[in-house]
């Protein structure tokens, strides 16, 4: 076991590409329900579909790993009005998104806050937390956030 202070090499440390990176931890998460209110007419709409997204969040420290989200989210389509939509995940990704909300944040304070360029950035997330993210996304969320 390591202590304090001792030395421990980054088992990455070299790697250039993004396919020799170690393989994420899986975790699940459910946002299946059987029904939910219509965003347009608000009755009671069923589910038809089940679908799953994954997204990549800020890693696990301790096992040194990636952590991989994967999101099992419900289709619904309402009888009354006929509209088809999707279970709600906006409280874990933005539509469209590859990773959550918590990396995206972290990754904007990081050049912000602490005056990163774009490259380091990258890499700090990397190290530090365990998250790939292309410093081309990166500049992509700065300039979006304003």
């Amino acid at each position: 076991m390591t202590g304090p202070g001792e030395y421990v090499p980054d088992v990455t440390e070299g790697i250039t590409r993004v396919e020799d990176l170690p393989k994420p931890r899986i975790e699940r998460r459910s946002r299946n329900w059987p029904g939910r209110p219509c965003p347009r007419c608000r009755h009671r709409a069923g589910r038809y579909a089940v679908g799953s997204r994954t997204l990549h969040d800020l890693g696990d420290a301790r096992a040194d790993c990636p952590v991989d989200l994967v999101v099992i989210f419900s289709r619904h389509r309402c009888l009354h009005c006929g509209c088809c939509f999707a279970g709600d995940i906006s409280d874990l990704a933005l539509p469209y998104c590859l990773y959550t909300r918590r990396v995206q944040q972290r990754a904007v304070r990081l050049v912000a806050e602490d005056g990163l360029p774009y490259r380091n950035a990258s890499w700090h997330l990397w190290r530090e937390h365990r998250v790939f993210v292309p410093y081309a996304t990166l500049q992509n969320w700065v300039e979006a956030a304003g």
